[in-house]
């Protein structure tokens, strides 16, 4: 029985609903990495909410929020922090950096030197940090999302295919319908103000383990050999596909099963659908995917290409 999975979510979006208009698919997606112990890299142009709804969802759900703003001189100690020589104590002392925290925004990730995206990402991996030889655990709640700016490329360093594999998902945020941008514009006009969200009411989860409760759920659940078939052909079909120069790994059929529980579980079902797979499937393998140069100066995308797969592929019974 899905006791905490249902009100969690419920609460978390009536309130992100306060702030945020018209991302509901994001959001949701953006609920499937959380609750499934993942990370996602976040790509929309600016302007359509990314930090807005990561910012509000720690307040939510009463996680440490930090921000880091990567630039092309970010260095791997200004994420992890350094030690520093105490005069008074003749000793160093740890002086934690913005990693340590439960939600994290990796701003612009694309705009730091693969050194230090390495170090970052190193930590989503192992979820502790060494610092001078020393081990520092992070939060049992740490959670990366990462932004990129899917319009401007120059100065910019892209994430490594297998960087890239790290994250859970490949969220889209996309410019919201009509309807939605006029609500916000009328959401300002009556005096909204994202930059003051404490003058927002917005309610935290009445029990502060209510994520850690969630993701026990997402995990104890149990999927169906028809579904998990499923999963894994969809994953091996994207290796011979003939557009795609590599395709998906071992790693990537794991993560689709992990975001189809945890899709079926914000959904208020105990059991994963075939649906649930593919509707989360395109999040969890757009980013995997190496399209051929040929397949795409014929206008091949890897969502395309994971369409096409989907349609192919034998739905279980």
């Amino acid at each position: 029985m899905l006791q905490y999975v249902s009100t969690t979510v419920e609460h978390i979006l009536t309130e992100l609903r306060k702030v945020v208009v018209g991302q509901d698919y994001a959001i949701e997606q953006i609920l499937v990495a959380l609750f499934a112990e993942g990370h996602a890299l976040i790509e929309g142009v600016p302007g359509t909410a990314k930090t807005l709804t990561v910012k509000t969802l720690s307040r939510i759900i009463g996680a440490g929020f930090g921000r880091i703003q990567f630039t092309p001189d970010l260095m791997p100690s200004d994420i992890t922090g350094t030690n520093v020589f105490n005069v008074a104590t003749s000793d160093f002392t740890l002086r934690k950096g913005p990693i340590f925290t439960d939600m994290l925004l990796a701003d612009e990730i694309n705009r730091t030197p693969p050194k230090t995206q390495a170090a970052l990402l190193e930590a989503m991996e192992e979820r502790q940090v060494t610092i001078d030889g020393e081990t520092q655990h992070l939060s049992p709640l740490f959670t990366v999302l990462a932004t990129e700016n899917p319009i401007e490329y120059e100065g910019t360093y892209p994430l490594p295919e297998a960087q890239l594999d790290r994250f859970l998902l490949k969220i889209l945020f996309d410019y919201p319908s009509q309807e939605a941008e006029q609500q916000v514009v009328a959401n300002w006009d009556a005096g909204f103000n994202s930059r003051r969200l404490d003058q927002v009411d917005i309610r935290p989860l009445a029990e502060a383990d209510a994520v850690m409760h969630c993701r026990m759920e997402v995990r104890n659940a149990r999927v169906e050999p028809g579904v998990q078939h499923y999963v894994v052909d969809i994953v091996r079909r994207t290796r011979s596909h003939p557009s795609v120069l590599y395709g998906a790994s071992p790693r990537a059929s794991v993560a689709l099963l992990l975001c189809s529980k945890s899709l079926a579980a914000l959904r208020g079902r105990e059991f994963t659908t075939p649906d649930d797979v593919r509707d989360i499937a395109r999040p969890v393998l757009r980013h995997r995917l190496s399209l051929r140069a040929e397949a795409e100066l014929d206008g091949a995308t890897p969502d395309a290409v994971i369409s096409a797969i989907l349609q192919a592929a034998e739905v279980p019974r």
